[in-house]
């Protein structure tokens, strides 16, 4: 990957939704949850305000609504401000 984000903002590769069927119940893409959890795969610098916390690698997990999805090569990923992550975990 060949982005680099700019000032408080992170770049999030989400995890993949699990699927869960019951009793031969195919659920659409459509109507799965959204992941709210995934790794940092690049962090900007941070602010004068507000240094960056947030290392490539760390586990997080996110705001239902928070980020922007972006495409790149075929992947899809978020990016989104430090302060839109909720917590880390290992």
């Amino acid at each position: 990957m060949n982005i680099k984000p700019l000032a408080d903002r992170v770049v999030i590769k989400a995890t993949p939704a699990e699927e869960v069927t019951m009793s031969g119940i195919i659920i659409p893409d459509s109507a799965k949850e959204k992941p709210l959890k995934g790794e940092v795969l690049a962090v900007g610098n941070g602010t004068k305000d507000e240094e960056m916390v947030l290392n490539v690698g760390d586990k997080v997990l996110y705001g239902k609504y928070a980020g922007t999805e972006i495409e790149l090569e075929g992947e899809k990923y978020l990016i989104m401000r430090q302060s839109d992550v909720l917590a880390v975990f290992n």
